[in-house]
């Protein structure tokens, strides 16, 4: 686990240059650095840099940037190849130095070209320099565990694992993409491949980015909605079979990531899938595994009772710390810093301690992420079944609410929340995304003309605030759809940032072993009705879980972590609050329409909410608005 960054380009950056943005990232590997420039014909030169968090093979032999033994290659590289000891028997011609990961990904692409990373089984971002084609490459693992952006202007390149590298890269004006700020406002996170900043963009899950000769060509070798498809072609229909190959696959997955020369262990909420991988990991383990777990002294909020619980059925060698809000508000003023892009999903907070806690006993911690999205596990899919059922209905009514007359008494906005947004829900390119038209409205609005005026040129416009692509995914079931989309976008856009950001602050690597590659792609085989059966969500994981913990412990309503945003937003940070959105910041700025979100937020502040049954709640978007408040005060101010 580490940070990389590096160029290529015919400016002249120094190595020195090259060093200070190595080192914005000196949280992401502590241990080691490296950074080296290359000569490339036609006057460009090449940049790589790293910094190393050491897990396999911690002696010198693992430094990067790594070169093969005859100069042809060079790489720099962030994650881990968890079959990268099966691949080394496959390169047996190689003749390896060090027992660490990089080295075979520099033997498997001098036997197989570029297409080796299909055969990697892991979670990495890595920057490539062929010296006999001349060729750079970046590549991202398949679900977008690693972060990896790049600024391409003027047919130069540079790349980073976080935005602080280019940031400081000499040159670097860092004008606001102001297309993605309604949607961020809503979604809270921003999606690849765009980014905060214009000309910087997020290399997609599951893509290669080939540049050559001052160009850049991007093409996915792991995509989706095409592996989807393939998979579902040969359904294993026998849910015992089905149940036996996903045990076998997840035991495969824990066992890969349980490989590391330095202290590991698991986050431990105590709900299914973090208890699932730890007790796993237990069974896999000589010793007792170290858990973790953080604790809330508000009842309705802490799940540190039940993590205790099933730790202690495991015997597992359990650490729990309970936070007040005090512990978790002291690390408000720390996001851009780590999410040095605006990031605003509050759970983020709790994620840090968590991490901070694990960092003090270990420097690996599994995780149980991904099990939601590709086992139909959120509230949300139950939702959207209902919503598919009701869409008929939805349609009828909104059609007679369209009527001469009733549309101009606005009955429609009469109706009751639930029967409104089942109503309104009539984009076909993003059915399984209703909610709260309000939320759109506000988001759109806050976000200064002519964004979202038709007369604006294409670069100019707004990205649509809903993700306008369901279509691409040709599946009836709105269900699976809706998993689809949140694979390809809120698990590596907002839960996989999420994770990252927030470990790595504290040095920590994070492994998911749901997001193996063998077990996502099984799950896609899995008929859905063995997910989500007669209403049970992730029956089937469930299922396994039961197999190694009893269900008294875990069966039971997800509590789930809030964070007080309305108490802070009107309380401690109601002042900064109202500091961002005063008229005179806001006109100066020139981001935000002035008047309506000095109006929004003052009235936010005063009146307080009507509630979430009402679509009225804005905290989130306030919320949203104040990260990026504080991130633009701290790299814009």
């Amino acid at each position: 686990m580490c940070g990389i960054c590096g160029y290529i380009s015919k400016k002249n950056i120094t190595l020195d240059q090259l060093k200070d943005m190595n080192d914005t990232m000196y949280h992401r590997g502590p241990d080691d650095s490296g950074a080296e420039i290359y000569e490339m014909p036609g006057g460009w030169q090449v940049g790589f840099a790293q910094r190393r968090l050491s897990i396999l093979d911690l002696s010198a032999l693992g430094h990067q940037p790594m070169h093969s033994a005859d100069k042809r290659l060079s790489v720099v590289y962030n994650g881990e190849i968890y079959n990268y000891q099966e691949l080394k028997e496959e390169l047996a011609d190689y003749s390896f130095r060090s027992n660490c990961d990089t080295e075979v990904i520099i033997a498997a692409y001098l036997k197989w070209g570029i297409q080796c990373v299909e055969r990697f089984n892991g979670m990495f971002a890595i920057a490539l320099y062929d010296r006999a084609t001349q060729d750079v490459y970046l590549v991202r693992d398949r679900i977008g565990k690693k972060p990896l952006y790049y600024w391409y202007e003027d047919q130069n390149l540079v790349f980073a694992s976080e935005l602080k590298p280019i940031m400081k890269c000499p040159g670097f004006v860092g004008e606001i993409d102001k297309r993605v700020l309604s949607r961020y406002l809503f979604q809270q996170y921003i999606n690849a491949p765009e980014s905060i900043y214009q000309k910087v963009y997020k290399v997609e899950p599951g893509a290669i980015l080939h540049f050559s000769k001052g160009n850049i060509i991007s093409r996915k070798y792991w995509d989706i909605k095409k592996v989807y498809h393939e998979s579902v072609k040969n359904p294993i229909e026998n849910y015992e079979e089905a149940k036996e190959q996903l045990k076998d696959a997840l035991k495969k997955s824990v066992k890969a990531r349980m490989i590391a020369d330095v202290p590991l262990g698991s986050f431990l909420s105590g709900g299914y899938d973090s208890s699932l991988v730890t007790a796993i990991a237990q069974e896999c383990s000589d010793s007792p595994v170290k858990t973790f777990s953080i604790g809330f002294h508000e009842e309705k909020y802490n799940e540190a009772k039940y993590a205790k619980a099933v730790a202690d059925y495991l015997g597992t060698n359990h650490t729990e710390l309970y936070i007040d809000e005090k512990d978790m508000f002291g690390l408000v003023e720390s996001i851009p810093m780590y999410y040095d892009e605006p990031f605003a999903d509050s759970s983020e907070i709790a994620t840090m301690m968590v991490s901070k806690l694990a960092k003090e006993h270990v420097t690996v911690a599994l995780s149980g992420d991904g099990g939601d999205e590709f086992f139909c596990g959120y509230n949300i899919y139950k939702n959207v079944a209902q919503a598919q059922r009701l869409d008929k209905l939805g349609g009828m009514v909104h059609g007679i609410c369209s009527l001469p007359g009733l549309k101009q008494a606005h009955i429609e906005d009469k109706l009751p929340f639930r029967v409104r947004v089942i109503a309104g829900n009539r984009e076909k390119e993003s059915k399984t995304q209703f909610g709260a038209g309000n939320y759109l409205v506000r988001a759109k609005a806050m976000v200064k003309a002519p964004l979202t005026e038709g007369t604006a040129s294409q670069e100019e416009k707004a990205l649509p605030i809903h993700y306008l692509t369901e279509s691409q995914y040709h599946v009836k079931d709105w269900q699976i759809r809706r998993m689809l989309l949140d694979m390809e976008t809120y698990l590596p856009g907002d839960i996989l940032c999420k994770v990252d950001r927030a470990s790595m602050k504290y040095s920590l690597e994070a492994r998911c072993p749901i997001l193996d590659t063998g077990v996502m792609e099984l799950s896609y085989r899995i008929p859905h009705v063995f997910k989500y059966a007669n209403g049970d969500k992730k029956h089937i994981l469930k299922e396994i879980a039961y197999d190694y913990i009893p269900k008294n412990l875990l069966d039971r309503p997800k509590v789930g972590f809030g964070v007080p945003l309305d108490k802070w937003l009107r309380g401690p940070l109601k002042e900064q609050l109202l500091d961002y959105s005063s008229y005179d910041f806001l006109k100066q700025q020139n981001i935000f329409d002035a008047g309506y979100v000095s109006d929004m937020i003052r009235e936010y502040v005063k009146k307080g909410d009507a509630g979430p049954a009402t679509g009225a709640n804005y905290s989130k978007i306030t919320w949203s608005f104040f990260v990026f408040q504080q991130w633009y005060q701290k790299y814009c101010g």
